[in-house]
């Protein structure tokens, strides 16, 4: 089916519609919220709040401003960093095993794997070094820009200039 046939009639609140989306890209929003909350059964979770957000405001999507799946891992992507934001993860982390800083450097040099199940690794890696840096950090960690400046060392004007420079080099290799 169509993609823009598809999303229409999610809009127009088609539950076929609704589960073929959740089939095509429930994995590839998983492994982004996961990697950003670092924990299956809040990624579990938050992956069906996405969805369940996504159907209630459908009709705030434009194709106009982007691809579906961009607009619903914008979606995923805010609600995980939210998340992490709120006062009850913080406390739960407060205690955590060394398995989970050791995940998070293991991690840090490479995308994981189940945020590529609509194959945009292959782009990333096809872009230099300092955009892969970027791109990783903000879209694949969860990182704030604030965060991402801190992380490597350069003013927050010039991570907010790469990011769009380099999603625009994304943009152009995708089209």
């Amino acid at each position: 089916m169509e993609l823009e046939l598809l999303v229409k009639q999610f809009q127009d609140k088609n539950h076929a519609a609704f589960e073929t989306l959740y089939g095509m890209y429930h994995k590839s929003i998983h492994g982004v919220v996961y990697n950003i909350v670092k924990d299956t059964a809040i990624a579990d979770e938050l992956m069906q709040d996405v969805f369940i957000k996504a159907w209630h405001k459908s009709e705030t999507y434009s194709s106009k401003k982007g691809r579906f799946f961009t607009w619903i891992l914008n979606i995923a992507r805010n609600a995980a960093i939210d998340k992490t934001r709120s006062k009850a993860f913080k406390q739960s982390k407060q205690n955590l095993n060394t398995d989970y800083f050791v995940d998070i450097i293991a991690s840090h040099d490479n995308l994981d794997d189940s945020t590529d199940a609509i194959g945009i690794k292959k782009f990333v890696t096809q872009l230099g070094e300092k955009c892969k840096a970027v791109i990783e950090l903000l879209y694949f960690k969860g990182f704030t820009q604030k965060e991402a400046s801190e992380e490597l060392q350069m003013p927050i004007g010039t991570i907010k200039t790469r990011n769009r420079n380099c999603i625009q080099q994304l943009r152009d290799m995708v089209l």
